[in-house]
This record gives C-alpha cells, sequence and structure tokens, in this order.
C-alpha cells in the first residue's frame, strides 16, 4: 500500500525530477505537471484521484492563486501545499488563508518535504476515517459520533452492532469516560426499536425518592410535593430503550424494584396499586466491578445476570493509544467550529505528547484538554505549550538495575517499544526520542529492528 498519490506542478524541470525522485523512493505515487494549466485540465478528467497537490504559487502561463482557487472549486477536501521561494511567502500566506494547508520554501531538504507531508497526509486520512464511520454509525440527529482506528474497539464496536439487533439486554462496564453512552446509543440506533424512545437514567445522581419516581412514576399525593401525577421512564420509554447509567450505585431498595420489572415487565408507580406493562429493552452501564459488589453485598447477584445477557466492557484509551490522534482531530473540529476558530492541525510534538499520555480520565479527558487548547491557541495550529504541563513533562525513565546489561540493549529495546507505540511511524518515534529522523533511521539499520 502506497503512502499517497502526489501531484506535483512546478515549471521548473529540475524541482520535478528531485521531487518525484524522493518520493518514489519513500512509496509515493507521483504525477507531475509543469504548467496551471495542465494540472486544471487533470483534475477535471477521470483517473486516480490525488491524495495532495505540491503547487508552485508562481508559474508562467497562470498566477498560482488563481489555479489554488479552480483547484479548491475542483476538489474542495484535497490538501494543498504551496512551494515558494523565500522572497514570495507573503504569497504563500495568502494562499494558506484561500484554503491551502502549508507552504514550503525552497530550496527545501527532503526531511522538511516528507514532514509536511507526512501531516498533510495523516490529518486528511483522519478527516476521511471521521467521516466514514459517521456514515457508518447511521446515526439520530441527537447521536454523537464514534471516533476510533485501532482494532480493539474495533471488536467492541462489532459486538454492540452484532447484539442488537436481538432483544437481549446489555451490561455495558469500563472505566468512567470510555464512552459506554456511545455504545448504548449505538445499540439502540441499530435496533429494530430505533423509531421509539432511547431514554437514560443516571441512577448515581439521585436519591432514592426521586430515582424511584423517576424511574417508575408517581400518582398525585403520593408523596409530599407530589401535587400532580408523573409519568416515569419505564412508560415515557415504551416499546423503546432505557440506558440505566452507573447502575451499580442504584441501592438495594430500588435493586429488588427494578428486577420485578425486568423479570415481568410489569411495574408499579408510586401510589398506585395496580400494575401497569411495558416493552422495554435495558441496556445498563457501570464503571464497578458488580462480581465484586455481589460479594460485598452491595448488588443483587439475580439482577446482574437479568442485565448481563449480553456483556460489553469498554477499554481505557490508554490500552488503545492508536484512537488518540482520530479523537483529538474530532474535538478539534468540534470546539473550532464552535468558537468559530481556524485551527486546523495538530503538530507533530503536540501529537506525541498526548499520544504518550497514558489518560487516567479517558476520552473525556481528552475532550476536556482539547477544548482548552483550542481556546489557548492563537495560530492555525495546536503547539505542545497549550496542552497541560503533565502531558509534556514526560515521566523518568526507569533505572535499570540489572547488572550485565549494556548501554547499547537498552537503546535497542527502548527504540523499539517507541516504535510499536506509535505503530512504526518513524517521524513521531524521532520527536518521542528527541533525535533527528536521519538518525532514527541509521539506528533502525544499525540495530536490524524490523517493523
Amino acid at each position: 500500500m502506497t503512502p499517497g498519490h502526489v501531484f506535483i506542478c512546478d515549471d521548473e524541470e529540475e524541482i520535478l525530477r528531485y521531487l518525484r525522485k524522493i518520493l518514489t523512493s519513500q512509496g509515493y505515487g507521483v504525477e507531475t505537471f509543469s504548467s496551471g494549466t495542465a494540472l486544471l485540465q487533470r483534475l477535471a478528467k477521470p483517473g486516480e484521484e490525488p491524495d495532495l497537490l505540491l503547487q508552485d504559487v508562481r508559474m508562467p502561463d497562470s498566477d498560482g492563486i488563481t489555479v489554488l482557487k479552480e483547484v479548491k472549486r475542483l476538489r474542495p477536501e484535497l490538501p494543498v501545499v504551496i512551494m515558494t521561494a523565500f522572497g514570495t511567502i507573503d504569497d504563500a500566506v495568502a494562499a494558506i488563508r484561500m484554503g491551502a494547508y502549508d507552504y514550503v520554501t525552497k530550496p527545501f531538504p527532503k526531511e522538511k518535504i516528507f514532514g509536511v507531508l507526512g501531516n498533510a497526509l495523516e490529518r486528511n486520512r483522519l478527516l476521511e476515517e471521521n467521516r466514514a464511520l459517521r456514515g457508518e454509525l447511521g446515526r439520530g440527529p441527537t447521536t454523537s459520533p464514534i471516533i476510533f482506528r485501532s482494532a480493539r474497539f474495533r471488536e467492541v464496536y462489532d459486538l454492540a452492532l452484532q447484539v442488537a439487533d436481538s432483544d437481549a439486554n446489555v451490561l455495558i462496564s469500563g472505566e468512567s469516560g470510555t464512552g459506554k453512552e456511545l455504545i448504548a446509543a449505538a445499540v439502540h440506533h441499530h435496533s429494530p426499536r430505533r423509531e421509539r424512545p432511547l431514554l437514560s437514567l443516571n441512577c448515581a445522581a439521585l436519591t432514592d425518592t426521586l430515582l424511584e419516581s423517576q424511574l417508575f412514576g408517581h400518582l398525585r399525593g403520593a408523596f409530599t410535593g407530589a401535587l400532580t401525577s408523573r409519568k416515569g421512564l419505564l412508560e415515557e420509554a415504551g416499546g423503546g430503550t432505557l440506558f440505566l447509567d452507573e447502575v451499580g450505585d442504584m441501592s438495594p431498595a430500588i435493586q429488588a424494584k427494578l428486577l420485578r420489572v425486568v423479570q415481568t415487565r410489569e411495574f408499579l408507580p408510586v401510589g398506585a396499586t395496580r400494575s401497569s406493562s411495558v416493552d422495554i429493552r435495558f441496556v445498563a452501564a457501570t464503571n464497578k466491578d458488580l462480581e465484586a459488589e455481589i460479594r460485598e453485598g452491595r448488588f443483587r447477584e439475580d439482577l446482574y445476570y437479568r442485565l448481563n445477557v449480553i456483556p460489553v466492557h469498554l477499554p481505557p484509551l490508554r490500552e488503545r493509544l492508536e484512537d488518540v490522534a482520530p479523537l483529538a482531530y474530532h474535538f478539534l473540529d468540534r470546539f473550532a467550529r464552535r468558537m468559530n476558530r481556524g485551527i486546523t492541525v495538530i503538530s507533530q510534538e503536540a501529537l506525541g505528547a498526548l499520544e504518550a499520555h497514558a489518560w487516567p480520565g479517558n476520552v473525556r479527558e481528552l475532550e476536556n484538554v482539547m477544548e482548552r487548547a483550542v481556546i489557548l491557541t492563537r495560530g492555525e495550529e495546536i503547539e505542545p505549550g497549550v496542552l497541560p504541563l503533565k502531558l509534556t513533562t514526560a515521566p523518568p525513565e526507569p533505572v535499570a538495575t540489572c547488572d550485565g546489561v549494556s548501554l547499547e540493549s537498552v537503546e535497542i529495546d527502548h527504540i523499539r517499544r517507541v516504535l510499536a507505540r506509535t505503530g512504526f511511524h518513524k517521524s513521531r518515534s524521532a520527536e518521542i526520542l528527541g533525535i533527528s529522523r536521519k538518525t532514527l533511521d541509521r539506528k533502525i539499520a544499525e540495530y536490524g529492528i524490523q517493523e
């Protein structure tokens, strides 16, 4: 699989030859054009679509800015990197304002070209993944997208879609902030109940009295302050799905009443003497170990087995770091639009810091970090300086205590671990290691490290 298909437009034949040589040596597909007219004619015809365009800002037959306008009309999503001489940087800045992704100044070393192209193609690929996942979810207007890239989360998501067609109750477990409510929404919106309500209740946020009233409803005069009768969520969600968040925090008394509903599909509103029947599916979620809660006598075993027909466990973000980049770009896009900010890029240094963090608060913590970054960023690119200090301060390396271990073997092991963590992304690994990409390539060859 090639890294990408690149179009290059420049009137200097030496530049075209140089770029074709260095890019094809890295596996890129390349098409070159010596004029803006030839480029636009190619873009207007069917053929292999480019993933990125490298375009000179000034060409003899046409103005580069005019060409860029037409390129953006024909291919609005195509990332464009402008090539410019030092004296025409103002033109490059104007091109950035018109939608170009970045610019490079001539003469440029190949490391600079590889870095800019890698950033642009990575961002474009992440945006494409986000769009594809939004379409795959088939969500209603109020459902948030589920963003992921990792095989680990793919298994969870596929399981959720697989069980959606059934009517079995689902118990979603996982740490706080891992996205349990999103999986619950995916189960509902892919089920035969999708046209009926999906209602949710946070069992940890209410007292027993309020929780019982919210869940079962009450009749007028059932308790002090009950001036009118009120339907509960069980009745309002009839035919649909009820999501019970943090079900492990429900008191034993409410657990007993819920068990009756789950078993018989009948419930008794507060103050009523006659039961009402309901057709409902339960999806519950918890960040607690319910089996341990059962052993401690805090959760009913019979209710656990009634709810846990289909168990779905969400892994924490630290166990699926491949999802950090697409999630970060998703939150960047959301907050930049909300705040009307022209921020479109996360620098490789900032992305490396994000991917090196352990994320004890999971996706919710990442969301907060990206909101803060958008607020504090003054340019168009998020840099490490706007991230919380704990994300950009590297933890101390563990001290080796084993005798007879050579420095070389420690270095080989550390390089391997960093490469594995970044999916063998050499530029990002070099930034984490604090060395140049050229030095990393030399060490990979010297130590015989394989992908």
